[in-house]
């Protein structure tokens, strides 16, 4: 990376951090970078673009500037969104100076390194740097997609959903409802095929674009016997205090399941699916050589 000092890899990634520390739950990293190109405007050099790939040397630039602060235990990459975490705040409060910010990040980095078992080609390299950034694009667009279509696929798709993934896990569901009104559970199932054993398994399913309170998770919950347990499935995700409720339940215990979870869960199961479940949501690995840095 010609014309890049450490300064200027520490003002760009310090001021991601800055963006960042605004937003808990993380940014999605093309919204953190768009705002970061205003916070830090790019020079000349930086406004180019590469030949091979045609990406904006700005934005490359960034990118590889955070890889030392991923190794760093600072920040998390997860499909496509970056999240701070409590080292990576502290990081931000006790290095003001961007230089001695990007140098204790790349320290900490070769630390992680050096613990690394040795191999015939030496990590850290650019070629692999630029391997991890490829992977890295190419997870956060396949995610983008995944997103928009587990949000705008159908209700009761998204159910049947549920219920194939429930049977791919080992379970033997008795119940899926018909459309129109359900009560508030849209699947059933057992941990036996005659359905005499407990727990007895409710699944609630929505397909929200907002986070689901902790009143919808109480609301859920009533519907709870004493030998259930419940699944409670939303795209939108659930807000913290429905987490927190949901984790401190000793009886009629519920699994909140959001969008992530759901998919991380479908390519999990995805090889015990039957052929109708695969149909639902079909999915084809596309193999990257995994990145070493």
């Amino acid at each position: 990376m010609a014309n890049i000092t450490q300064k200027r890899l520490g003002e760009m990634v310090r001021a991601i951090f800055k963006i960042l520390g605004d937003h808990a739950d993380g940014m999605r990293a093309k919204d953190a970078l768009g705002l970061l190109e205003k916070e830090v405007p790019p020079t000349p050099y930086e406004m180019g673009h590469f030949e091979k790939s045609g990406l904006k040397r700005f934005e490359k630039i960034a990118r590889f500037a955070t890889i030392a602060a991923v190794k760093a235990g600072w920040l998390n990459k997860s499909k496509g969104i970056w999240t701070l975490t409590e080292e990576g705040r502290s990081a931000l409060r006790n290095f003001q100076d961007p230089e001695a910010f990007q140098r204790e990040a790349v320290r900490l980095y070769n630390e992680w390194k050096n613990q690394e078992p040795s191999s015939e080609e030496e990590t850290g390299t650019d070629e692999t740097k630029v391997a991890a950034i490829t992977f890295e694009l190419a997870e956060e667009q396949a995610w983008v997609e995944i997103e928009e279509h587990l949000k705008s696929v159908n209700p009761y798709a998204l159910q049947d959903m549920a219920s194939a993934l429930l049977k791919a896990m080992g379970y033997h569901v008795t119940w899926v409802a018909p459309p129109g009104k359900d009560g508030g559970v849209d699947v059933i199932a057992h941990t036996d095929p005659l359905g005499t054993k407990s727990p007895r398994i409710k699944v609630q399913v929505k397909r929200l674009d907002k986070t689901v309170s902790v009143d919808g998770v109480r609301a859920f919950m009533s519907l709870l016997g004493n030998d259930d347990v419940g699944l409670f499935i939303n795209t939108g995700g659930f807000t913290r205090d429905a987490e927190d409720l949901a984790r401190s339940q000793e009886t009629r215990k519920v699994t909140l399941v959001n969008l992530e979870k759901l998919f991380d869960l479908w390519v999990e199961n995805y090889a015990k699916l039957d052929e109708l479940g695969k149909r639902l949501f079909p999915l084809q690995p596309i193999y990257f050589l995994a990145p070493k840095a």
